[in-house]
């Protein structure tokens, strides 16, 4: 075991420069913002990071720091229970201690720290984060290393030989949000496709696991977005970030991390743990936001809005003014009978931008119905959701 564990060494961090497929951005898009729906608010919120206290590079108070420059809502640390590279360094009997630090360094702001930590274990296990714990030290059962220089790989594997099915049980027991983390890491699935386990299954079906991460760093998996349909789990997005943020997902050049929008019914703790619960959650992935069908709809319909501007001069074409609220560019494409001028069957609608479109063949002083399909909003692999704008259309003369 020791020498699959030394593979890991070094190996825990997931986060990488962000790289490739992101528009860029002024720097100071850097702050997340999505509107709120019709019956929640939406609260950003990071519930996979880490610190040194464990294999994070990172003081807590600076996670705090660009949590709030970030503009989330709500910010947990998971420090990894029994991979502790850092204890020589930063030794820490209480494995609550990031949690305090960072929320005293919080006090000042508006960010809501919520306590946390990584169960970690190899496969079939793996890692699995529980939020909203009482007391961390409850779920690690490990021996008080030897006197002497502390040996990481060691206390690793002692740690490791409490079963994960009674950490999972300790988590329970103190009524947190545990989900399953980067089940397409390729370190435990090396062709990268996440499957079920008969341990992953034994926990869902009793209700010990409740959410999955089907984005994690630079990582969307198609196969972790399908398993949360099929096993009723809620959809989590996390940076899992162990360097800066900055140099992770590069704010600077339009990147941002990937969080969850939590649609609560207040901006509290404990709302928002409830919504983790109820499932009222949607991923924001570099450009792709993925949701079930009641959240996405709520959050594309507080985003997306259409009016009409006016005929274009001595035509029978009216020009319509799609605005969109949130932090994500819509790529639209039209699926109505109406077709479009200039711009085809498919439009971009910039971040917190507006675009107009032509649209040819409307009846003046009726409703125009545009009914579109939003390419980058998935409600399962591959398949887009819909918006319905409608539209009064003037009369003309």
């Amino acid at each position: 075991m020791r020498a699959a564990i030394a593979l890991l060494a070094g190996c825990f961090a997931h986060g990488v420069m962000a790289h490739g497929n992101v528009p860029p951005e002024p720097a100071s898009a850097r702050f997340i913002e999505f509107p709120d729906t019709a019956d929640a608010v939406t609260l950003v919120v990071d519930l996979h990071t880490h610190s040194v206290f464990s294999d994070g590079h990172v003081w807590p108070g600076i996670r705090v720091q660009e949590a709030v420059k970030d503009g989330l809502d709500a910010l947990a640390i998971t420090e990894h229970l029994e991979y502790q590279p850092h204890k020589a360094d930063v030794p820490h009997p209480d494995r609550n201690r990031a949690y305090l630090i960072a929320a005293q360094a919080a006090e000042p702001t508006d960010l809501i720290v919520i306590a946390g930590s990584e169960i970690t274990r190899e496969a079939p296990a793996g890692h699995i984060n529980a939020v909203f714990v009482r007391n961390a030290n409850e779920l690690l059962q490990a021996p008080e290393p030897a006197p002497g220089p502390f040996d990481v790989l060691a206390y690793y594997e002692a740690a490791h030989a409490w079963p994960a099915e009674e950490a999972l049980q300790a988590a329970n027991a103190q009524g947190a949000f545990l989900f399953w983390n980067h089940p397409f890491w390729t370190r435990q699935a090396p062709d990268g496709i996440a499957r079920v386990s008969d341990f992953h299954r034994a926990a869902i079906d009793a209700g010990r696991i409740h959410g999955i991460e089907v984005a994690n760093g630079q990582d969307y998996s198609e196969e972790a977005h399908a398993i949360a349909l099929a096993h009723d789990l809620a959809l989590i997005g996390v940076s899992d970030v162990h360097n800066l943020v900055d140099w992770d997902y590069a704010p600077e050049a339009g990147g941002h991390r990937p969080v969850t929008l939590v649609l609560a019914k207040a901006r509290t703790s404990d709302a928002i743990r409830q919504a983790l619960f109820d499932k009222r959650t949607v991923v924001w992935f570099r450009n792709l936001l993925i949701g079930r069908q009641a959240e996405l709809s709520a959050l594309l319909d507080a985003s997306l809005s259409a009016q009409a501007s006016g005929w274009m001069a001595d035509s029978d074409v009216l020009e319509v003014t799609l605005t969109n609220a949130s932090d994500a560019v819509l790529n639209l494409r039209n699926l109505t009978e109406n077709t479009f001028m200039h711009s085809g069957d498919r439009v971009d609608v910039p971040a917190h931008g507006s675009v107009v479109v032509a649209v040819k063949r409307p009846n003046p002083g009726k409703k125009l119905t545009l009914q579109l399909e939003v390419e980058n909003a998935l409600l399962a692999p591959k398949r887009a959701a819909q918006i319905n704008l409608n539209v009064d259309v003037p009369a003309k003369g």
